[in-house]
């Protein structure tokens, strides 16, 4: 047998072998480790939404529907009844906004975090505004508030969707 370019003796050679099925011992360990602490996350419960105080509401303060903009744009985000906090900050009553654009959130999507793609768009430093850009044409646009963990709260936070058209 050799390693290194040498040839080892017999007690290296046991050595060696010692040493690889340790190896081999430990990668299936931790293999095992991993699929079983894999397995338990699937069968979790699915995290608990976040209730939201009666009468909040999000809503576009300097856009309305049918209105004609030129790119970018800014969007400005109102809030009532609750405060605004970052994501990953627990607080009672606070979310975060998320603006969705030319798509809306399907029931099941609801009761998980909203996805973050070029169609929802994450304000989860704790934004209240953003200067947008879009192609020319009609477009559609929507407010949610998600909680600390970007799930809409129960009942969910969040404006009618508005169009507009940008010039």
């Amino acid at each position: 047998m050799y390693e290194a370019g040498r040839v080892l003796n017999g007690s290296e050679r046991s050595d060696v072998i010692v040493l690889r099925k340790y190896k081999m011992f430990t990668s299936f360990r931790m293999a095992l480790a991993l699929f079983a602490a894999f397995a338990v996350a699937s069968f979790a419960p699915v995290a608990a939404q976040t209730p939201s105080p009666e009468g909040a509401k999000v809503y576009f303060i300097n856009l309305k529907d049918g209105a004609e903009v030129d790119s970018p744009f800014l969007v400005q985000f109102g809030l009532s009844g609750m405060g605004v906090a970052p994501a990953g900050v627990e607080k009672p009553n606070t979310g975060h906004h998320h603006l969705l654009i030319d798509t809306t959130l399907t029931a099941d999507q609801m009761k998980e975090p909203i996805p973050a793609d070029d169609n929802h768009k994450h304000f989860g430093g704790g934004q209240t505004e953003a200067m947008v850009t879009l192609p020319k044409g009609q477009h559609t646009l929507q407010l949610v508030l998600g909680d600390w963990t970007h799930i809409p709260h129960v009942p969910p936070v969040m404006s009618e969707p508005i169009r507009i058209t940008v010039r």
